[in-house]
C-alpha cells in the first residue's frame, strides 16, 4: 500500500508538470490576474514539490538505515545475556541474586526485538492511527529490551563477587553494550520524527486546501475553462489530467 500511495503523490506532480507545460503553449492566451496560477509560480510551486517528495525519499532510507543499525546491536543480546548469568553462576554469589538474573534474562528471551521493525504505511490510515500504533509496539519491545539489560548491569554492580575474566563480560564492557542500545533506540525515534516531519510537509505542498499544488491544478483548470470555454481543445487538454487527493 504505501508503495502505492508514494506513486500517487509523484504522479500528481508529474501531472502537475504536463498541465504547465501546456500553459506554457498556450502562450499569450495564458495570463491571470491571480499571482499563483502566472506561469512563474507555478514552476516555483513545481520545484517546492518536486522537494518536497525527494524529502520524503531521502528521511526514510535514513530512516530504514538506521533501524538496521540498531537491529544488529541488539542480535547477540540473549546470547549475551545467557553468558553474563552463567558467569555470574560460576563466580562467589548468593544464590539468589544469581535467581533474580535468571529472572531478568527469562523476561529478555521473552521480549524479542523485531527482525525487522514494522513501519508505518505512508497515510494508510487518514488519521495515522495504525501507523502510530504499529512503530508504538515495535519501539516498546526494543525499550524493553534496553531496560532488562539495564537491570541486569545494575544487579552485577551489587556484586563484588562478579568478576569474570572474559572482557566482554566485565560491567565496564556491559556498560558500553547498554550506552549503543540507547543510543540505536534514540536514534531510531529521531529519524522516525524526521521522516514524519517530511511527510507533514510534502503533504501540506501538495495537498493544502488553500494554497496546495492540488488546488492550484483545480484553478488552472477553472481558468482555462473561462478562458477557451468548456467545449475547446484547451479545456480539454488540461481537464482529463488527474490529479488524488490525499485521502485517496
Amino acid at each position: 500500500m504505501s508503495s502505492n500511495i508514494e506513486t500517487g503523490h509523484a504522479k500528481n506532480v508529474a501531472n502537475f508538470a504536463t498541465i504547465i507545460s501546456f500553459c506554457k503553449g498556450y502562450g499569450a492566451s495564458y495570463n491571470p490576474s491571480k499571482s499563483a496560477l502566472q506561469l512563474s509560480s507555478l514552476d516555483t510551486q513545481k520545484t517546492e514539490a518536486e522537494a518536497a517528495l525527494n524529502a520524503v525519499k531521502a528521511a526514510k532510507a535514513s530512516f530504514d538505515t538506521i533501524v538496521n543499525s540498531r537491529q544488529s546491536a541488539f542480535k547477540d543480546l540473549q546470547s549475551l545475556s545467557t553468558r553474563i548469568v552463567n558467569a555470574l553462576a560460576a563466580c562467589d554469589v548468593d544464590p539468589a541474586v544469581v535467581a533474580d538474573a535468571k529472572t531478568i534474562l527469562r523476561k529478555i528471551r521473552g521480549t524479542r526485538a523485531h527482525a525487522a521493525v514494522t513501519v508505518p504505511h505512508d497515510e494508510s490510515n487518514s488519521n495515522g492511527s495504525t501507523p502510530d500504533k504499529k512503530i508504538s509496539t515495535a519501539q516498546t519491545s526494543f525499550d524493553s529490551l534496553t531496560d532488562h539489560l539495564a537491570k541486569l548491569i545494575q544487579l552485577l554492580t551489587k556484586q563484588p563477587g562478579y568478576k569474570p575474566n572474559e572482557t566482554d563480560l566485565t560491567v565496564i564492557k556491559l556498560n558500553d553494550v547498554l550506552k549503543d542500545m540507547q543510543t540505536g533506540n534514540a536514534d531510531v525515534v529521531n529519524a522516525y520524527t524526521d521522516w514524519s516531519n517530511s511527510r507533514i510537509n510534502r503533504n501540506n505542498v501538495l495537498y493544502n486546501s488553500l494554497t496546495g499544488m492540488v488546488q492550484t491544478a483545480m484553478d488552472i483548470k477553472l481558468y482555462v475553462k473561462s478562458v477557451f470555454g468548456a467545449s475547446s481543445p484547451q479545456f480539454k487538454q488540461v481537464g482529463k489530467i488527474g490529479f488524488t487527493s490525499k485521502a485517496n
